[in-house]
């Protein structure tokens, strides 16, 4: 399925962000069937709150197209993203959000909140929730397991 092999991209991401000391979240941002962005988590690296790989990918994804919307484009993230991340899909017009893991504390695509679909907005994304999600949410346990063991 196509949007497994985006999906298998994140993932990619999310284990460069582990390898780093990250926590493991990988996005990518597809428009017209290619990928235009990827990124990880760098909030360590950069020693910045914003620096969640869906923020880092949309910024990216901007850049490219010199433009701050991304009309038609979809996300692949492998944890379902916080309102802040959620908040700024919606301001740059993502159309579609496919994540692999809910995050059950700060959720904002339908687990804890819902701001991508927030019927205030004047732009809602069509969300895909638990793709590859058994492979998403093996990672961040794995990463978490192995902090608590340090």
């Amino acid at each position: 399925m196509i949007r497994d092999r985006f999906m298998l991209e994140a993932l990619k991401e999310a284990r460069k962000g582990a390898e780093k000391g990250e926590v493991p979240v990988g996005a990518v941002i597809v428009q017209n069937g290619k990928i235009v962005a990827r990124a990880h988590s760098l909030v360590r690296k950069k020693k910045d709150p914003t620096a969640h790989a869906e923020i880092l990918a949309i910024r990216k994804a901007s850049v490219r197209n010199n433009y701050e919307r991304l009309n038609g484009a979809e996300m692949y993230v492998t944890l379902e993203p916080c309102s802040m991340c959620a908040g700024a899909m919606v301001l740059s017009r993502i159309d579609k959000l496919y994540f692999g893991a809910s995050e059950p504390n700060t959720g904002a695509a339908g687990t804890v909140f819902n701001v991508v679909s927030d019927p205030h907005h004047n732009h809602r994304i069509k969300t895909f929730k638990g793709v590859l999600e058994a492979e998403s949410s093996e990672m961040l346990k794995a990463f978490f397991k192995d902090k608590r063991k340090k």
